[in-house]
């Protein structure tokens, strides 16, 4: 597993692309582009897994004027650690780290930030 430098981001752990109709996306990456399809979710969300790196397609993300493009998600170890980090160096996240889902084996946290464009990025952790 690839580890952050000292005070950086350096592995993607998931990219969000906004989507119309979740069913023909589906089929699209799936059966057209030979995608492993990993899980569906509610509200609109699929994955797949891109050696490695979680594809997620959104049909909320569609619906919201503030989501122009993909999202980039950054896979973190300690995601306390870099919020604190991040926040030293004038980034303002949008909330703290939350719990997003409680997995079988683990839970997953986020926290959402945007560029100077305004580009929503995050922080990812996998708590085990």
């Amino acid at each position: 597993m690839a580890r952050q430098a000292a005070g950086g981001l350096a592995k993607i752990g998931q990219i969000a692309i906004p989507v119309s109709e979740l069913d023909r996306a589906i089929v699209f990456y799936r059966d057209t582009l030979g995608m492993r399809f990993m899980f569906q979710a509610p509200s609109g969300l699929a994955f797949f897994d891109c050696g490695g790196v979680r594809l997620m397609l959104d049909v909320a993300a569609k619906s919201s004027p503030e989501i122009r493009s993909s999202l980039l998600y950054f896979s973190v170890d300690d995601i306390d650690a870099n919020h604190e980090l991040l926040v030293s160096r004038g980034v303002e996240f949008e909330a703290p780290p939350h719990l997003v889902a409680k997995l079988p084996d683990h839970e997953l946290w986020m926290a959402f930030f945007r560029d100077p464009d305004r580009n929503l990025l995050a922080l990812m952790c996998e708590k085990r």
